[in-house]
């Protein structure tokens, strides 16, 4: 399906202007919306996650693979009423700390549709894992390997018989009588050395990575989980990287993967991971159609010598070595993250002040506390007073927080921008609201789902007794 908006494909499905010059997200007006629920805020066009969510699922339907697993990187937006929709609509969910996995199950996610990641798991979060019954854990390193195996003979393993329930950090429960225990069905991270062209902070698939085992550790990684009873290797684990807008590195990893299948053994699963980019300009080119990517990805599994030429090793014969024939597992997993969400929301700020020295600097009440990912890595993005959408004035879109640093939008193009105007700036649906945070003592944003016209709270804004809610005194 086409996924798009009648006025730029960087706002939400469905995205217009209404009667009076306003644009609309899910329907709703957004000066409306920010008089309503005030600014800075997160809007949400709930539609918009929803055809991102389907499009995955028949994409893989639609290339031969109607089982492929979409799981949501909840990373990207880790609230509760986000991930619940996802859960509604078939995803699975993978996680990377103990904060993750209580909104996943919060949000309705069965434990057995849950990934447990993280390059550095504590053992509390481990303790946590093995406690729910995730579906899997994806070892990242040698010292994993043995903190579950010690947390295992400690009584931690799953039980076919659930016994009654535990805290994070406590001893576990007594097993029940008669109670089998069975293995935790765990993934193998691997670091493929497949680079993609993205910004460094956001690459993961080189080898100098702090994530998975390199390529030369695989074959004693498995031995020594195959030595810990209460483990059951699946498969393998690939990430390269997030933002990529080229499908080649991916096909590449595939072939990375498929290479070190006959290492793992009876190979059942291979986690992809995700990665596929985003437009956050409309001058941006567009990011590969999440079907060919899909389709690509699968493509490559059906036949990875190919798609990984020039890297596979070849045998005495001349053949693709490796593991690069056979079949193909019999599970596979996709983690989008960005691309379900990025460009289904928008934050909505009120201008503050407009000053003039050298460049034209438009002041707004958010910044640096409702999205990072400017001051962090460069980010860019784009700005639309809500009923003066475009214009020729370039400005800073600067934000409220003691940084000179503090810049959403370095060059805005704004219509004559003036105090008390609402601006929005689109694709703030990824690691927008994640990264939230109480710098300068600012409250942090609500998120707003709207759809049909009709909009409702689902997350609050933060209120000044949040601040000091945590005070030990």
């Amino acid at each position: 399906m086409a996924i798009g908006s009648t006025i730029s494909d960087v706002l939400p499905l469905g995205s217009r202007l209404n009667e009076l010059g306003r644009l609309e997200v899910g329907g709703c007006d957004t000066i409306e919306l920010a008089r309503e629920f005030g600014t800075p805020a997160y809007i949400v066009a709930e539609d918009d996650l929803r055809a991102r969510a389907r499009a995955f699922r028949q994409a893989g339907a639609d290339a031969g693979r109607p089982d492929l697993q979409v799981l949501f990187a909840s990373k990207a937006f880790p609230c509760t009423a986000v991930m619940a929709l996802f859960a509604e609509e078939g995803l699975h969910c993978d996680v990377a700390s103990a904060g993750e996995l209580h909104l996943a199950l919060a949000a309705g996610f069965e434990p057995e549709r849950i990934v447990m990641h993280g390059n550095a798991k504590s053992v509390a979060e481990l303790q946590m894992a093995l406690r729910e019954r995730v579906g899997l854990i994806v070892i990242d390193n040698f010292d994993e390997i043995e903190r579950l195996r010690r947390l295992i003979e400690a009584g931690y393993g799953p039980l076919d018989a659930p016994g009654p329930g535990a805290t994070l950090g406590q001893r576990p429960p007594e097993a029940p009588a008669g109670a089998a225990a069975r293995p935790q069905e765990v993934l193998l991270r691997v670091t493929p050395d497949v680079r993609g062209q993205t910004h460094e902070k956001i690459s993961t698939g080189q080898a100098n990575s702090k994530f998975g085992f390199s390529v030369a550790d695989v074959p004693e990684a498995v031995r020594r989980i195959e030595r810990v009873q209460g483990l059951s290797l699946q498969g393998i684990h690939v990430h390269i990287g997030s933002q990529l807008t080229e499908l080649a590195p991916f096909e590449r990893a595939v072939a990375e993967v498929a290479r070190l299948a006959p290492t793992i053994g009876e190979c059942a699963i291979w986690d992809l991971g995700g990665g596929l980019g985003v437009r956050y300009l409309e001058a941006q080119p567009a990011p590969p159609p999440i079907e060919d990517y899909v389709r690509a990805l699968l493509d490559a599994v059906r036949d990875p010598a190919q798609a990984g030429a020039g890297r596979l090793p070849l045998s005495e014969d001349g053949s693709a070595g490796g593991g690069a024939t056979g079949a193909p597992p019999r599970r596979l997993m996709i983690e989008p993250g960005r691309s379900l969400t990025a460009n289904g929301c928008v934050t909505l700020y009120t201008v503050e002040s407009v000053k003039r020295n050298v460049s034209t600097w438009v002041a707004v009440d958010g910044g640096m506390s409702d999205n990072l990912r400017p001051m962090l890595y460069g980010a860019r993005y784009e700005a639309h007073i809500a009923d003066r959408p475009g214009g020729e004035t370039e400005c800073v879109l600067a934000g409220k927080h003691c940084e000179s640093g503090d810049v959403i939008v370095a060059q805005a193009l704004l219509d004559d921008p003036r105090e008390g105007d609402i601006v929005l700036t689109p694709a703030t649906g990824a690691y927008g609201y994640a990264m939230a945070n109480n710098y300068n003592g600012v409250l942090r944003a609500p998120v707003v789902f709207c759809r049909d016209g009709d909009a409702r709270l689902v997350v609050r804004r933060d209120t000044l007794d949040d601040l000091t809610a945590r005070d030990v005194r």
